[in-house]
């Protein structure tokens, strides 16, 4: 029970994959499509070029969780934030309290969201943790992946307080540029995608569905259209502002990431070298708008409306997703019910994610405007 289990096989749960190997550590890989990787799954290794460059071993390819777990102890989820709730459903009757889930690019409290789907499924006490994605990755053949870059921090949260506290030290044992956040809320909205995607998506919309070229991060916000991604950066501000965090501003984020400029966070995303090829997303149904949308914006707005913090350019996002998509996302989102949230107030859901600091800064003066 000493080998890792990583559940998911696109860039990021790849990079995870290749980079635990290559400091040492068994890993077993699960994914709901084994032939999808056939070459890793053939020669029972990862190809690994970019950032990371090497051949490293893989103990097994399988489709079957059970199995998974009934191998590793701490298992790595690196699936879609969507499908989570269908992943805990299969893992919980193979868990017991010794297990850790560790869920990497999880989102805004999808750590809460996954507990408390184990919980439903009668599996309690389970260590559930997450952070943000540790890699800039992509799939290459079936038999690899390219890392495009490695983030050089970030920010780790839990469920429960007591999760962090266990789970913390061999963490930074594999990832030691990983630190405790002061919160879930913090950990969650330190995430420079979740405030980007969707602003830049929207000031792109036409060019997005008609299929033409674009470097996304490069080409896809101008001086003007940028104020979109600014708005959405003081939302977020304000809603972790009024749950006790202060967030860093995101042009020092993606400093602390990879390193670049950070005069303005339009010139900050633009000299990341991690993102100078990175293509737009070829229509609005791209996993990882649906992924923004359903597991950050949703809980977002329902916090800040919890607290009395004004969202009006997340909530107009959302409104515009939904309805370009056809699908409701507040209601197949990451609700504050799928939390188990919905029936707290403000000040117990600080006391559910600060137990020990539940004071939240004043809110006041709240989201400035131009």
């Amino acid at each position: 029970m000493d080998e890792i289990g990583v559940i998911g096989a696109g860039g990021e749960g790849l990079a995870v994959t290749a980079y635990l190997s290559s400091i040492g550590r068994m890993v077993r890989l699960c994914t709901r499509d084994p032939a999808r990787i056939g070459g890793i799954r053939r020669t029972r290794s990862i190809r690994a070029t970019g950032s990371l460059e090497g051949r490293f071993p893989v103990g097994e390819v399988t489709g079957d969780p059970a199995h998974l777990a009934s191998h590793c102890r701490v298992l790595v989820v690196a699936a879609i934030t969507t499908a989570y709730r269908d992943i805990a459903r299969a893992l919980a009757p193979h868990l017991t309290g010794d297990h850790v889930v560790v869920l990497f690019s999880s989102k805004l409290c999808g750590s809460a969201e996954f507990a408390e789907a184990l919980s439903r499924e009668g599996r309690h006490g389970v260590d559930v943790v997450e952070t943000d994605a540790l890699f800039a990755a992509r799939p290459r053949d079936t038999d690899g992946v390219a890392v495009l870059g490695v983030k050089r921090w970030n920010l780790l949260s839990g469920a429960r307080r007591e999760s962090v506290t266990r789970c913390a030290p061999l963490l930074r044992e594999w990832f030691p540029w990983v630190e405790p956040a002061r919160n879930l809320i913090e950990r969650g909205l330190t995430d420079f995608g979740a405030v980007a995607h969707a602003p830049i998506a929207l000031a792109n919309l036409g060019s997005i569905e008609r299929g033409e070229e674009l470097l996304f991060y490069l080409d896809g916000m101008s001086d003007r259209t940028v104020v979109l991604l600014e708005q959405a950066e003081r939302e977020f501000r304000a809603v972790a502002h009024a749950y006790g965090a202060d967030l860093t501003p995101m042009a020092q984020v993606l400093d602390r990431y990879y390193g670049c400029r950070t005069t303005c966070v339009l010139d900050a995303m633009r000299s990341v070298e991690a993102y100078q090829t990175i293509p737009a997303p070829e229509s609005l149904d791209h996993r990882f708008l649906r992924e923004d949308i359903a597991s950050t914006l949703v809980p977002l707005e329902a916090l800040a409306a919890t607290a009395g913090v004004p969202t009006p350019m997340i909530s107009s996002t959302i409104n515009i997703m939904s309805l370009l998509s056809g699908e409701q996302f507040r209601d197949t989102g990451r609700t504050l019910h799928r939390l188990g949230w919905a029936e707290l107030t403000h000040d117990e859901i600080l006391d559910r994610i600060s137990p020990d600091d539940r004071h939240a800064l004043a809110v006041d003066s709240l989201v400035p405007t131009r």
